[in-house]
């Protein structure tokens, strides 16, 4: 089966972690092999952009890179900071790179607004240390109840969603609207592809993932996760820290708990990542879900991909946005 490049959707493959995505991304590119089509993985998984970090952020190993090329792994320092805003810029660049040379990108990620972030009307507007300040000190002088009512008479379908009582949110949005000149509600993001494009998550039942996530944690530390901790703690800066197992391992390391100890704060932390995960994608309507366990997954996986290759789903995509009440105060820029 064929269809025209133009047709061809960027395939994103989404859901908590330890579920199979990086797995399923590689038979998917296999299976399109097999028609003749190249594809290629694109990263999109927070921390697998930092050199060094890859048993405790489950970077895919060299066979996996060797069989499928992956984009976007390995490509900062530890003591580098990644924002949404550079993944998105580095996202579309490469799915560019890729589309122009025939090849179909699939990203791979459980970072939720990363994966949106490469395909979806998002912008993200930049920040002005000074307005920033102005409006923090306001927000201490008259209160945030001011600066609230002032945001619902600038915005008012912002205001509509958001928490009056989180001033944060509120000092944001009154410094978008003053540094774009814009709405703050236009900066949100839209369920909305600008890239033409199928979503696929992954869904297990919670005792299924509960368990891979356990096995994903024995796994790390029989690989070396202690040795990779130890090496790359002098680089790490705060945002490649907040890397999930890495504090945990550290407190160890500094003989504030034990191994055993460790690890199982880390599988603690897993299953609590992995749940927050499925509720951030389970508010998109446009994911395909497909059990991770089922048999015939990769069959499954590319039917759903023929399906949005003809338009099947274009129709519904493109009214998802009207099904979803949008919650502004989940959203960091």
């Amino acid at each position: 089966m064929s269809f025209d490049t133009e047709a061809r959707r960027v395939v994103s493959i989404v859901g908590p972690t330890a579920s199979g995505k990086t797995g399923l991304g590689i038979a998917i590119a296999r299976e399109l092999a097999k028609r003749g089509e190249r594809a290629e993985i694109v990263n999109a998984d927070a921390y697998q952009m930092y050199r060094g970090m890859d048993i405790g952020t489950a970077k895919a190993n060299a066979e996996e890179q060797a069989a499928v090329p992956h984009h976007l792994l390995d490509i900062i320092e530890p003591t580098d900071t990644m924002t949404v805003a550079r993944f998105q810029t580095l996202a579309r660049d490469a799915i560019a790179r890729l589309q122009e040379q025939g090849i179909r990108p699939i990203l791979v990620g459980g970072s939720g607004l990363y994966a949106r972030a490469a395909i979806d009307d998002i912008s993200f507007p930049g920040t002005d240390p000074a307005i920033r300040e102005r409006l923090e000190q306001r927000a201490e002088r008259e209160g945030g109840d001011v600066l609230f009512a002032e945001l619902q008479e600038r915005d008012p379908e912002a205001a509509s969603h958001m928490d009056r009582h989180n001033v944060r949110r509120t000092v944001r949005a009154l410094e978008v609207i003053e540094l774009t000149g814009q709405p703050f509600s236009s900066t949100l993001p839209r369920y909305r592809y600008v890239i033409p494009s199928v979503q696929i998550g992954l869904d297990l039942a919670r005792e299924d993932l509960d368990e891979r996530v356990a096995e994903r944690a024995r796994q790390m530390f029989d690989d070396g996760f202690v040795d990779e901790v130890r090496a790359v703690r002098p680089q790490l800066g705060s945002t490649a820290a907040r890397a999930l197992g890495y504090q945990q391992v550290i407190d160890y390391l500094d003989g504030l708990t034990s191994l055993e100890e460790a690890q199982a704060l880390v599988a603690q932390k897993t299953r609590r990542l992995a749940r927050k995960q499925m509720g951030w994608f389970g508010r998109d309507p446009r994911i395909h879900w497909l059990s991770a366990l089922h048999p015939q997954l990769v069959d499954n996986a590319m039917a759903v991909i023929d399906h949005a290759d003809r338009g099947d789903y274009d129709a519904i995509d493109a009214h998802a946005d009207e099904y979803v009440q949008h919650h502004l105060g989940q959203v960091h820029q």
